[in-house]
């Protein structure tokens, strides 16, 4: 989503929900394996762009190194932190958007995705997660309906529909040419959400979102905008 200041804040406010949605692998360091990975696919229904997002934790230790292997063996990750003694623990990768998503899909085949760790106290890891290439079908706004003007700024619940089999919903508001914004991830069975009350000003333009989330981790969104009635 270009036009939403999604990719830093969707790792901090969001990222471990829906990570946990997309082929968790978790376990103990000291078996070897990552504490978390997932790879999936994210698309912007209106604007046709997709890219594809990796995101990874380590052990408690963090990585020196790190590689991915795509399913025809082709290395599609690999960093290094050789002069620091910290390392790093999680990383939150993503690539370009371009408007066909058949470019992603086809530098990155659907398959089983191997990842190789070495952590900065020389533990080797290993871990796999799988990637699909299906996207779920996007949500529909039933309230406010994109570029409506004065909507209420004060009890303003945003509705939405879903098809069926969707994992998870995600959230996102944004009062337009400021830091103001909200996120949640609600469960999939969720069709509405209520702004807290303040969040909203008079006579303001915002922006919003919903994201549907597959099972898979893949993830479609729509967005749009809408303005607040001014005061009296």
């Amino acid at each position: 989503m270009k036009s939403m200041r999604r990719h830093n804040s969707w790792v901090v406010a969001a990222a471990a929900t829906l990570t946990a949605l997309a082929h968790p692998v978790a376990a103990g360091a000291e078996d070897g394996r990552f504490q978390r990975l997932s790879v999936y696919l994210e698309r912007n229904v209106q604007d046709h762009d997709a890219e594809i997002r990796f995101e990874i934790t380590g052990a408690e230790d963090g990585l020196a190194a790190l590689k991915v292997l795509a399913p025809s063996e082709r290395t599609v990750i690999d960093l290094r932190t050789p002069d620091s003694k910290l390392g790093i623990r999680s990383l939150a990768l993503e690539s370009p958007e371009p408007a066909d998503d058949g470019i992603v899909r086809a530098d990155f085949p659907a398959g089983a995705y191997r990842f190789e760790g070495t952590t900065t106290k020389g533990a080797s890891l290993r871990g796999e997660a799988r990637l699909s290439h299906l996207f779920p079908k996007p949500a529909a706004f039933e309230y406010p309906r994109p570029d409506q003007k004065d909507v209420p700024a004060t009890a303003m619940t945003l509705r939405w529909s879903v098809p069926e089999g969707i994992e998870a919903c995600a959230v996102v508001i944004e009062q337009t040419g400021s830091s103001y914004e909200i996120r949640a991830v609600l469960p999939g069975s969720a069709r509405s959400f209520t702004i807290p009350e303040g969040f909203l000003r008079s006579g303001k333009a915002y922006k919003f979102a919903i994201g549907t989330v597959a099972k898979d981790g893949n993830r479609s969104f729509i967005e749009a905008g809408f303005t607040t009635a001014r005061g009296r």
